[in-house]
């Protein structure tokens, strides 16, 4: 499972490293910036519910 994020959606909101900070971290801005592409199997889950949770849909899974 691979991640990626649409920077030109991200709101800035924070879930997806609330969620998965193992994931997910930010920027100066507060901005998601993915810390790892490729999602370990034990974390699948919790990229699945960070995406879930994501307000505009930034985070895709593939």
């Amino acid at each position: 499972m691979k991640l990626r994020v649409d920077l030109d959606l991200c709101a800035g909101h924070g879930r997806c490293y609330e969620i998965a900070p193992e994931l997910f971290g930010e920027d100066e801005a507060g901005h998601c910036v993915l810390l790892v592409e490729t999602v370990p199997p034990a974390l699948t889950d919790r990229a699945r519910r960070a995406a879930d949770n994501c307000p505009e849909s930034a985070i895709g899974i593939e």
